[in-house]
């Protein structure tokens, strides 16, 4: 593991407001590179809220944001893709009529180089880049998991499989910071704990995770360091052992007891 003395992404006083309501307020908190880092806390904490700032779908209000050593405070999803930043939803947002293939090929567009004039064209470089993505997409289908025929489509895979198939699409844009927002939720306990290996092999392969989950046991057992949010504030922060055990946790988050 590398710890957080070396940040891939740092976030210092961020704030987001709707209105009146305010989201978050005054969270930071610094990701080191290769580690899991796990974000909890009750519903509406404001864990989303973080993850859509992170990611670009919501501009912050107050404090800066820095991936990679890069001020990304203002910037639209499109633009932390290509800085390396790749994400899954909760609800699940798969093509659902194109195959698994093309799904993961989808994302490797991120990184291609061809360009509109080489789609129409169809040009030699841009024939070889397409079975280059092609290749690399069957490759993330066996790194995932995903045992079926390239041509099944995405509606027709099972729940876990879907799942996977998001994780694979979001690998697929190369990202040094894989963000997943509960990615173990509907699964039985026999896939949470394929996704906990599979979330481990990915860490091991250099990429940083940052998690939100409901699934306490999972987070636990998985995360090098945890950040607790309960109304939009940062209550706790730390490895998972200090964190499971800390009052305010317990409070309000663990329902009175430790996990």
């Amino acid at each position: 593991m590398t710890t957080a003395n070396n940040p891939l992404l740092e976030l210092a006083g961020v704030g987001k407001r709707f209105g009146g309501l305010a989201a978050l307020s005054a969270v930071s908190l610094h990701i080191g590179r290769g580690e899991i880092y796990g974000l909890i806390g009750p519903n509406g904490a404001g864990k989303t809220t973080l993850f859509n700032v992170v990611t670009g779908l919501y501009q912050l209000d107050e404090g800066n944001f820095t991936f990679d050593g890069v001020a990304y405070s203002r910037c639209k999803p499109h633009v932390l893709a290509e800085a390396g930043i790749a994400r899954t939803f909760q609800n699940i947002r798969l093509f659902a009529n194109m195959t698994a293939l093309e799904n993961i090929m989808v994302g490797c567009h991120v990184r291609t180089r061809s360009g509109i004039w080489g789609a129409l064209t169809r040009n030699a470089a841009a024939r070889a880049e397409e079975r280059a993505i092609a290749q690399r997409a069957r490759e993330l289908l066996r790194y995932v998991g995903i045992d079926r025929p390239h041509e099944t489509l995405a509606k027709h895979l099972s729940y876990g499989e879907q799942r996977r198939l998001e994780i694979a699409r979001a690998l697929a844009t190369e990202p040094k910071l894989l963000a997943l927002d509960e990615p173990a939720a509907g699964m039985n306990a026999t896939e949470t704990g394929s996704l906990k290996t599979l979330l481990q092999t990915i860490r091991a392969s250099g990429i940083t995770v940052l998690l939100i989950e409901h699934d306490v046991k999972l987070i636990m057992g998985l995360c090098d360091r945890v950040t607790v949010l309960d109304y939009g504030r940062k209550i706790a922060e730390g490895v998972p052992e200090q964190v499971r055990r800390d009052p305010a946790v317990i409070a309000a988050y663990l329902g009175g007891e430790a996990a």
